[in-house]
């Protein structure tokens, strides 16, 4: 828990696909029980992004199950999520992703002070022989950390 987050979910995925120019902390509108559900950590998002619509900021593809112990209330797990911004950045974000090939990707979602929060990032997308360059880099990064245990163990 560093700085006083603690992580739910991480979209790993993203940043392999894709360059991370910038990120921003928000909160998300939840209904019912999607909070409980959240923090038993019940979402997917592999396919997640945010679009701007109407000067507010909406999370596509996000999955929340349904809480399991509800009755009362239990929204649709796959409805559009309503990302909480200031107006500035809101216009700031629309200004970076009116660019080609530049998209809002939702990174992480963590526990801030008992609040839901979303790391949502400006990224761009990676083309094939860039995912190819990360793996390779990955590799001997991988190799590296191998030869160099080697060598402190013998």
């Amino acid at each position: 828990m560093a700085d006083g987050k603690k992580i739910i979910a991480e979209n790993r995925k993203a940043r392999f696909n894709y360059f991370i120019e910038d990120s921003i902390e928000c909160g998300i509108e939840l209904h019912g029980s999607e909070v409980k559900s959240i923090k038993a950590g019940n979402l997917s998002f592999p396919d997640g992004f945010a679009e701007i619509k109407g000067g507010e900021v909406w999370v596509q593809n996000l999955h929340i199950t349904e809480y399991a112990y509800s009755s009362a209330f239990t929204p649709s797990p796959d409805r559009p999520k309503r990302l909480l911004l200031h107006k500035e950045e809101i216009k700031r974000l629309a200004r970076k992703t009116e660019e080609k090939g530049y998209t809002l990707v939702p990174l992480e979602f963590y526990l801030k002070g008992g609040r839901v929060k979303v790391k949502l990032g400006v990224c761009k997308g990676k083309k094939q022989y860039d995912k190819r360059d990360t793996i390779r880099a990955r590799d001997m990064d991988r190799e590296a950390a191998r030869e160099f245990r080697r060598e402190i163990n013998g």
